[in-house]
């Protein structure tokens, strides 16, 4: 479960970009994380995980502080970065045994799982290959590839889709509805709202750095009075803030 409580971020000082935003994900959900650009996605995620400084609240990662406790906490996240442009001088199997042994998983284990993701995601023949040889959506499957070594409790998404082919698409939202399935957090911010209508069990929208909705489609509806698709529902909330 992850637990934001009346988290708030400034860039400059008195301008607050993340205002008193609450939000709590629970197991065995998929949580899409919907809103403009500059609305404040990134900058959530990136507290979420502790690239960023909190600067008033916190953030719970199945009851540990990620200001607080980050080493324990980090521990049960994997983050999927909205770019892959990362490690670029590695080799794909150098990248992943960094991450393994980052995350002290056995050498059996370690093999288990990279022969079975790299396998999923049409990665095998280009392991020994350098990071920096790869397209755009072979560098985002490796990245997906490592955070899955760990099997972490919370799988958190940063525009996951972008540059992936259809299977790859494919996989990762079968992927998605697994790991959610087994109690797990999936939480993850996209551009692509029929993805998140198909896919999610509840929404949340940011604008402004305040949460505007949060529950199923079929809620936002209700609110809204009308039986519009997601992007309809979408573009007419963001308007209305």
């Amino acid at each position: 479960m992850i637990e934001i409580k009346n988290v708030s971020k400034s860039y400059i000082k008195g301008k607050k970009i993340i205002d008193n935003l609450n939000l709590e994900i629970k197991n065995g959900e998929i949580l899409g994380f919907l809103g403009p650009n500059g609305a404040g996605k990134t900058t959530v995620i990136k507290m979420m995980t502790g690239i960023l400084e909190i600067d008033d609240g916190d953030i719970l990662i199945d009851g540990k502080s990620i200001k607080k406790e980050p080493y324990e906490a980090k521990k049960n996240l994997g983050l999927i970065p909205d770019s892959p442009d990362m490690f670029l001088n590695l080799k794909g199997i150098e990248y992943l045994n960094f991450i393994a042994d980052i995350y002290k998983i056995g050498k059996e284990e370690r093999i288990k799982y990279i022969r079975e993701f790299s396998k999923k995601f049409d990665m095998e023949n280009a392991l020994n290959e350098k990071i920096e040889s790869y397209s755009h959506g072979m560098r985002q499957k490796i990245i997906i590839i490592g955070v899955l070594l760990h099997q972490p409790k919370n799988w958190i998404l940063d525009e996951p889709i972008t540059g992936l082919d259809p299977k790859a698409i494919y996989d990762l939202k079968t992927m998605m509805k697994e790991y959610a399935k087994n109690g797990n957090v999936v939480f993850f911010s996209t551009h692509i709202l029929e993805v998140a209508e198909n896919l999610c069990d509840r929404v949340a929208i940011i604008n402004k750095g305040n949460i505007v909705f949060v529950g199923k489609i079929e809620e936002l509806r209700e609110k809204m009075k009308e039986n519009n698709s997601l992007e309809e529902l979408f573009m007419e909330i963001i308007n209305d803030d």
